[in-house]
């Protein structure tokens, strides 16, 4: 029997806030002439805008050190560019979560495109390292404005039903660059450093202009079939469940749910250990305790991506029924597990089995954490500061995380640093235990 999803602190049913629930879930409620939906135009549009964003953004990670140290400077500045990025979207990320309250998603993400892609080509042509500084930064304050703005679309526009099927499909469209784009980032930088930079400048314009353009008219196709199927004749009649004009989500409300703090400890967590040590120091260890053949940490890497494509989809897909916490709970309790026997890891296939087993981890927890702050903020409607603050805890992470787990490599070894990362995974995998189940099938 098909099923819809009820939002929560929806007024008309009972037990549906967070706050005064009856069940502390979204329940769903089986209608026969009711079927799960498609993914609607306005999901389609930013996806598709986001495929340029992914092959542009990857075209340009393996060059950018490299294009760093051209200007003469030591590993120490060239961190401080990849960092500067982190930084300022570290810092811009309350301003921007207000500025999507003020003025919407679709025009912040443009603007932020737009902002990137002025700065990544001005990158292209900087004359010193300090221009390079400066330039990079700011391409931080445009990618964080455009990272929240398009969490928020995802979440307003994402019916219940299907939210993590569309978060797997987000997610698996970023992995995607993220394999295909190195690659061909390398072989551009053969007709000049700046050139993967002008390139990736060019598909963030697209991709601005897909949104700005297209968002529009599908929202209108979408708003125009709601009314429709809701027997009202005029679109924007204020009676039509597209056109209800909803208070955005605010911070203070989100705190006082148990999901969303154990969601920022998430963030924080996955932030160090996935984006942070994963990337960074992981391929430091294979180096000096498996193998120095570049090939092998590609491999390394290559087999982890492979991974969290497999359990990406399939966690996609089963969170819209089983419900979003046995994901987030077995995902993050595997990645802790991995992680913790990745320390003691000595030999090339071991590293490799590991590898894996994280990366379906981190496939297994990621849509169903997205499907949860989407849960979180409701349907069709906005939460800027929201999803600002969670991003905030994701990024502080990522920088956090290669800093301390760098230190304490050097002064006790690779194991340790290593092992404390699997303890922030399990931290985060125990603050799920107390937080509410935001989605329940029945």
């Amino acid at each position: 029997m098909a099923e819809r999803a009820i939002e929560p602190n929806d007024p008309t049913v009972p037990g549906s806030d967070p706050e005064h629930p009856t069940t502390g879930q979204v329940p769903i409620v089986s209608s026969a002439d009711d079927p799960r939906p498609p993914i609607p135009a306005e999901i389609w549009v930013l996806l598709v805008a986001t495929f340029f964003i992914a092959i542009g953004f990857a075209l340009i990670v393996p060059v950018l050190p490299q294009y760093a140290l051209s200007f003469g400077v030591g590993a120490t500045l060239v961190s401080v560019v990849v960092s500067a990025f982190a930084f300022m979207r570290l810092v811009f990320a309350p301003g921007a979560g207000a500025l999507i309250n003020r003025l919407g998603e679709r025009r912040i993400y443009v603007a932020g495109l737009l902002i990137v892609a002025a700065s990544t080509a001005a990158v292209a042509f900087a004359q010193d390292y300090w221009q390079l500084l400066v330039f990079r930064g700011l391409g931080g304050v445009g990618s964080v404005m455009f990272t929240i703005s398009a969490a928020g679309m995802i979440a307003r526009y994402s019916p219940p039903q299907i939210r993590g099927r569309i978060s797997a499909l987000w997610g698996g469209i970023f992995l995607i660059g993220n394999i295909a784009g190195p690659a061909v980032g390398g072989a551009l930088a053969q007709f000049g450093i700046g050139v993967p930079f002008l390139v990736y400048s060019g598909t963030l314009v697209i991709a601005a202009a897909i949104v700005g353009i297209m968002m529009g008219r599908a929202h209108r196709i979408t708003a125009k079939k709601t009314a429709e199927e809701a027997g009202l004749h005029d679109a924007g009649d204020d009676r039509a469940p597209a056109a209800k004009k909803l208070e955005p989500k605010s911070l203070r409300e989100a705190l006082q749910d148990s999901a969303y703090r154990a969601s920022l400890v998430f963030g924080f967590a996955n932030g160090w250990a996935n984006f942070g040590v994963r990337t960074a120091i992981l391929p430091l260890f294979v180096a000096t305790s498996i193998s120095q053949e570049p090939w092998v940490i590609g491999v390394v890497i290559a087999v982890g991506a492979v991974g969290n494509v497999i359990s990406l989809q399939y966690a996609g897909r089963k969170t819209d029924r089983i419900g979003r916490r046995p994901f987030i709970l077995v995902g993050l309790g595997v990645s802790a597990v991995a992680m913790f026997a990745t320390a003691f890891a000595g030999d090339i296939v071991t590293m490799l089995a590991l590898s894996f087993v994280l990366g379906l981890g981190s496939g297994l927890a990621a849509p169903a954490e997205q499907a949860v702050i989407s849960d979180i903020i409701g349907y069709g409607r906005s939460g800027g500061q929201v999803l600002s603050t969670y991003q905030m805890t994701q990024d502080a992470g990522s920088i956090l995380g290669p800093i301390v787990a760098g230190v304490i490599a050097d002064l006790f070894g690779f194991t340790w640093a290593i092992i404390i990362s699997s303890m922030m995974l399990a931290i985060a995998c125990l603050s799920w235990v107390w937080g509410r189940e935001t989605f329940r099938s029945s």
